[in-house]
């Protein structure tokens, strides 16, 4: 009797294995090619990736709390918190207890981490040009790979 072929049953085949065949590197060697391109913008604002993170958010609006930031960027609070002190410390955030609801923290953009937004506005084209790509085929590209963060995250707990 003959053994089953393996991809009937599923189980794939040893080339599966190959790193060249795995999306999870494509994804993560090209976030390492992206920080590369936006270290040297942002230290032009002496901003690190995840900082800029948080300051797109609050250009987009002002005053978001802790927690929906974190949900957002899908940081915890024990990694956001940090973050958002040095924000603080460097004078471009302010973090204050909601008026309302004590329990919710709101952050809130300084006169000079609301300018700064002046002078990040180059940076996405600046990644379309790095990126030999056009700006539509990009955000084509953008809307896959979120369809495929959220499959991901639904998929957890299914398997």
């Amino acid at each position: 009797m003959s053994e089953p072929d393996a991809r009937e049953e599923g189980a794939g085949t040893p080339a599966d294995l190959h790193l060249s065949n795995q999306i999870c590197f494509a994804v993560y060697s090209a976030a390492h090619a992206f920080n590369r391109i936006y270290k040297p913008l942002l230290d032009r604002l002496g901003l690190t990736y995840p900082q800029y993170l948080v300051l797109l958010l609050l250009w987009e609006q002002d005053g978001q709390t802790m927690k929906a930031l974190g949900q957002r960027l899908y940081l915890d609070s024990g990694t956001l918190t940090p973050l958002l002190k040095r924000l603080e410390a460097a004078g471009l955030v302010r973090r204050a207890r909601d008026a309302e609801d004590e329990r919710l923290v709101r952050i809130n953009l300084t006169e000079t981490g609301a300018a700064l937004r002046a002078k990040a506005i180059p940076f996405p084209h600046e990644v379309v040009c790095a990126s030999g790509r056009s700006a539509e085929r990009l955000m084509a590209l953008r809307d896959e790979i979120l369809a495929l963060r959220d499959s991901l995250h639904a998929s957890v707990g299914t398997v």
